[in-house]
């Protein structure tokens, strides 16, 4: 029953009913306190004791509280009264887009204003982490003055952590989504392809939505509202709305080319974010607005004209004028009708292609490639011949820039530093082919400078990576890696990509003056790696979610574009003066397989998504631990287990780097994987309440267990600097320190001995493994034997030895060690490489059971296409 007028809630006092819907009415209310008006949404009394319901207001109240943005409606406070409980937001007069477009559809510029308000919202709450899921006319208000306020965050997703403010991380894994996949959400007719399907949501779903909007707002009719919502969801996974067209009313081709962007059923192929698709719309509006002056010109000179001028001085004005306006019209029609870019395919053999310059004369290319696995090799190609050369560099030699009078800048004896990164010898080669010149070691990437006599580089370290310009100066250093650096055009700034974690391609796009002064241009990419100068432009390619990354462009000043996508993955290696991007499209993937050791066969594969990083196996060598971190995990990172035999994988939850415990109950894994890491899921094996374990700032994707499986051990980085490894109880208490205050260290992965007395740990001052006494009874002592670039996997059974890693390459493959702690005997066990090696770029994650028997291990794959993309004329 509606509350009547004058009931009291609290502090408020009801005035009158304003509406109703399926979660409860709204009311408008008087606060004595302050003296203004509210509005409060109360719950219906009959889905009070409805669970589902109620997770769903508590989650729209988080959400919304959350923003602060003139576009989406203000939330004061949530409170309760007699058990029911309420939101009290700011009161709007005006009405809902729903109601506006009762009269019919809207003239093209007030459709394009609505949704780049709406948009602009949209984009504040997805980069607090938080997707709406419900975009429709009746949740889109428009006030007297004309401001647009989004409504009803009543299914928004929260997809990171700190999307929760006034919720203690030890609650946030149980206040997450509330919906499971295959639980369909939204409204019928404004959905998304993968909100029909009942797959998760993220960002580009509300650009679906919103682009269903406008096309609703410029046609008067819903893009593809059919008879029955199974017809129209049917209509949303199969059909193409029809052509744009209102009430006779012409619709600009840019205008419907954009809506139709939005309108993409493959979400990698919409607008990537919100953000972009206001920048879009704006621009539009801007020439709507154009035409709008123009008209307002005619009609004042016009009314001149009838107030007494002469007849040919008004003809000559109006003639004018429509001059003027035909000219706008030329020049928006122009750009309206834009030609597409042009995508020509280079290369047509299988393999990976690591690096590609353009030549000076922009004709020509060279390129690094790994073809049908053999060695890496350079090549030289023609731009009008699909036939290429090795140009006599050693095997293995990788480019990294060629200076404009043609010399190059390579990378020599390389060797993998990480999952994204080879490190190798600096040499410079010059424009005639003479044989390479060393210059520096421990580099993993470089670019001249504009006149070709300085070389900016990135100095590799496992735990301070540098960026010097010149070689030698110090501009800036990173505690993780730094990919793609390049010198601005005017040799006064540095553009690199920013990545915040060793192993994950995360990262922003960020820029350094030769003062060492940094700024970050763009957000945090799920994917980013590729980058280059165009003007005063910096061109790169990344993506939202999963490793689908498209092509961008950014100004120093934080301005972002969309530039280009193509189906798969790109990678931007070079941008000419004209505007041709020189890229590859890549099939990218983690695969994962297992094999005996004692074993003749080849390994057999046991990947399950397109990214799946091995991160545990059980001591019987009959269970793996894995994460998943692709596409196919769209916004989240996945932590998964499977048995070796081929039986499907079983998903426990986020995290997507688990470790697992000693009795096999529980599994451990990074919090926000990729992005921050703020903490520890403990996620069951079998029937169990997930936990979380909030206080840990985790650096670093290594956990472990003591060995009776009560406590986790993490690296934890500390006010000063340094990486100290804790331990703490699986129910957030007794948590305590492992290593010394003072030094930097990292677990390595099944690092505990199986008595439950050592810890295995990297020392990163000296890159030297240590055993570490876990009941604080003596000093750290090195482990004997272990040569450098070799990692620590897993100790045997017996406690007596460990298993070691070598990263080796992609010819000869990684050899899996036995090293015995009390003699330093070493015997190698297996050496892995996969049955096929074509773009094959290294294995990672080797890892033996305790029992000696079995290895799984993961290796990157990418097959590579490279392709010149010419600008649109």
């Amino acid at each position: 029953m509606p509350l009547a007028a004058g009931r009291k809630l609290g502090p408020y006092e009801v005035v009158s009913l304003i509406g109703s819907g399926g979660m409860g009415e709204v009311y408008k209310a008087r606060d004595a306190r302050l003296g203004r008006d509210v509005a409060i949404k109360v719950l219906s009394a009959s889905i009070t004791n409805e669970s589902e319901r109620l997770k769903r207001f508590e989650q729209e109240a988080r959400a919304v509280a959350a923003l602060n943005h003139p576009n989406i409606l203000t939330i004061y406070e949530i409170e309760a009264h007699d058990g029911c409980p309420y939101l009290v937001s700011e009161v709007l007069e005006g009405e809902t887009l729903q109601q506006r477009l009762r009269e019919g559809s809207l003239p093209v510029r007030k459709s394009l204003d609505i949704a780049v308000q709406t948009a602009h919202g949209i984009a504040a709450a997805h980069e607090k982490g938080i997707v709406h899921r419900d975009l429709k006319p009746a949740n889109i208000f428009i006030t007297t003055d004309g401001r647009i306020k989004i409504l009803d965050f009543g299914l928004a997703k929260l997809t990171q952590p700190d999307a929760q403010p006034d919720v203690t991380q030890s609650n946030a894994i149980d206040r997450g989504p509330v919906t499971e996949e295959g639980v369909v959400l939204g409204t019928v007719g404004y959905m998304s392809p993968e909100q029909v399907r009942g797959k998760p949501a993220d960002a580009r779903s509300d650009i679906f939505a919103l682009g269903t909007i406008l096309y609703e707002m410029l046609s008067g009719k819903r893009a593809f509202q059919r008879d029955s919502s199974a017809d129209t969801m049917a209509a949303i996974l199969k059909e193409d709305p029809p052509e744009l067209s209102g009430e006779g009313k012409p619709i600009p081709p840019a205008v419907d080319r954009v809506v139709r962007h939005a309108l993409e059923k493959n979400p990698n192929e919409r607008f990537q974010s919100a953000r972009d698709f206001a920048f879009d719309l704006e621009s539009l509006s801007s020439l709507s607005s154009g035409s709008g002056s123009a008209a307002a010109r005619a009609s004042s000179e016009a009314q001149a004209a009838s107030m007494g001028k002469k007849l040919g001085a008004a003809v000559a004005a109006l003639a004018l004028l429509c001059i003027a306006i035909a000219g706008t019209w030329l020049v928006a029609r122009q750009s309206l009708h834009a030609a597409a870019p042009n995508f020509s395919r280079l290369t047509f053999r299988r393999g990976f292609i690591v690096s590609a310059q353009f030549m000076p004369d922009a004709q020509s290319i060279r390129y690094t490639a790994a073809w049908d696995g053999a060695p890496v090799e350079v090549y030289e190609q023609r731009l009008d011949s699909p036939e290429a050369r090795t140009v006599g560099l050693p095997r293995g030699t990788e480019i990294l820039s060629i200076s404009a009078a043609g010399e190059l800048a390579v990378l020599l004896n390389q060797h993998v530093a990480g999952p994204f990164q080879y490190s190798g010898t600096l040499a410079e080669v010059a424009a005639s082919g003479s044989a390479p010149r060393e210059l520096s070691d421990d580099i993993a990437a470089a670019d001249w400078s504009p006149d070709g006599k300085q070389l900016a580089i990135v100095r590799y370290s496992q735990t301070a990576e540098t960026l010097e310009y010149p070689i030698g100066k110090v501009l800036y250093k990173s505690t993780a890696w730094m990919g793609d650096p390049r010198v601005a055009p005017d040799g006064r700034h540095i553009a690199f990509v920013d990545h915040d974690d060793n192993s994950d391609d995360g990262g922003s796009i960020a820029v350094i003056d030769l003062s060492g002064n940094k700024k970050e241009l763009t957000k945090r990419w799920s994917s980013a790696r590729g980058l280059a100068w165009h003007g005063n432009e910096i061109y790169f390619t990344a993506s939202v979610t999963g490793p689908a990354r498209a092509l961008f462009a950014v100004t120093l000043d934080g301005r972002q574009r969309s530039v280009a996508a193509s189906p798969g993955s790109m990678i931007l290696f070079d941008v000419a003066k004209d505007g041709r991007a020189l890229f590859t499209q890549n099939d990218e993937r983690m695969e994962m397989a297992v094999v005996g050791v004692h074993d003749d066969a080849p390994p057999r594969a046991l990947g399950w998504l397109d990214w799946s990083l091995v991160t545990d196996i059980t001591p019987d060598g009959k269970t793996v631990v894995f994460g998943e971190s692709g596409e196919g995990e769209k916004a989240a990172y996945g932590t998964y287990i499977r048995k070796t035999d081929g039986s499907p994988a079983i998903r426990l939850g986020d995290g997507g780097a688990g470790a697992l415990s000693p009795d096999g109950k529980w599994v451990a894994s990074p919090d926000g994987y990729g992005a921050g890491m703020p903490g520890v899921n403990i996620l069951p094996v079998g029937v169990g309440q997930p936990r979380h374990l909030a206080d840990a700032d985790i650096r670093g994707l290594t956990l472990n267990w003591t060995a009776d499986s009560k406590s986790v051990i993490y690296t934890h980085m500390e006010k000063d600097g340094h990486f100290r490894v804790y331990s703490e109880s699986i129910d957030g208490t007794n948590r305590k320190p492992i290593t010394p205050p003072d030094e930097s260290y990292g677990p390595a992965r099944g690092g505990v001995s199986p008595d439950g007395k050592f810890l295995l740990a990297l020392r990163y001052a000296d890159q030297t493994m240590m055993l570490i006494p876990l009941d604080g009874s003596g000093a750290p002592r090195p482990v004997p034997a272990i040569h450098e670039g070799e990692y620590a996997r897993h100790w045997s059974s017996d406690g007596k030895s460990v298993f070691l890693q070598t990263r080796g390459d992609i010819q000869t493959g990684s050899e899996v060690i036995k090293l015995d702690l009390a003699t330093g005997k070493r015997e190698v066990i297996k050496t892995i490489l996969p049955a096929d090696r074509a773009g094959f770029a290294g294995n990672d994650g080797e890892l033996v059971s305790s029992d000696g028997s079995t290895i799984a291990f993961s290796y990157s794959r990418t097959l590579s296409t490279l392709y010149v993309l010419e600008p649109a004329k």
